[in-house]
């Protein structure tokens, strides 16, 4: 094999002078992992609240979150991205969409990302919760309103605190596809982890090294992420459910 490995190429002055090209790469995993997490804290809230909806009696609030899901979980993350980046501002109005296109470039591509990110995958987490809430015996939740507990205090105090806890390990797995997803946005410029990768081999020619280093990047995001995951699931495992003891 005729290529030439260079791995001090990390440590050598990156093209702008600024900076090492190792630089450039924590500068992508710091753009990653604010990305991912801005991300999910949306996904995880909106999804919380569309997945309760969906089990509600109420036929337009279920119908509603039912719509939510279907179009987020149906269109490809790359068209939604692209929809939330180019075509949104020019559907705002006038001055809100000029402010928008006159800010920072890297504040429109990294609010844009995080509200893309964060609507796909709270459609998948609605789901998520909507199964949890559904897997529940229906006589726990009419025991909370036996108790004299309205409909959203027995989704409160007695399906929600049960349902979470039953849905970790699924909720896992999209709290690692968030960081996966997240090289989607390097499309609309956004410098995170794979992008700087690609940028990295423009200016070195060095594509084994550049993406090997993106290649252990990812793989230790999933891994902490999957430690960290299995502790919680084994600290709020409910006997008798989803194997707890």
């Amino acid at each position: 094999m005729s290529y030439q490995w260079n791995w001090d190429v990390f440590l050598q002055p990156s093209a702008t002078g600024d900076d090492t090209y190792l630089g450039w790469m924590f500068a992508g995993l710091k753009m990653t992992l604010t990305l991912s997490l801005s991300a999910w804290v949306i996904a995880l809230l909106l999804g919380a609240v569309i997945g309760v909806l969906r089990t509600v009696p109420n036929k337009w609030l279920a119908g509603f979150a039912t719509a939510w899901v279907e179009l987020f979980r149906n269109v490809p993350l790359l068209v939604q991205l692209f929809i939330w980046y180019f075509v949104l501002p020019e559907l705002l109005p006038e001055a809100w969409g000029n402010a928008f296109k006159q800010s920072n470039p890297v504040f429109q591509m990294f609010s844009a990302s995080v509200l893309c990110l964060g609507l796909f995958t709270s459609a998948r987490v609605a789901e998520q919760v909507r199964a949890g809430i559904n897997s529940l015996p229906k006589g726990q939740k009419n025991a909370g309103l036996a108790l004299g507990f309205t409909l959203p205090q027995t989704y409160r105090h007695v399906l929600l605190p049960m349902a979470f806890r039953l849905v970790v390990p699924p909720l896992t797995s999209e709290f690692l596809n968030i960081f996966k997803n997240s090289a989607v946005c390097s499309t609309i410029g956004l410098l995170e982890l794979a992008a700087q990768g690609r940028q990295l081999v423009d200016y070195t020619a060095q594509p084994y090294e550049s993406f090997i280093a993106v290649t252990v990047a990812y793989i230790t995001i999933n891994v902490v992420v999957m430690v960290l995951m299995k502790r919680l699931e084994d600290k709020v495992r409910v006997p008798g459910y989803m194997g707890g003891k």
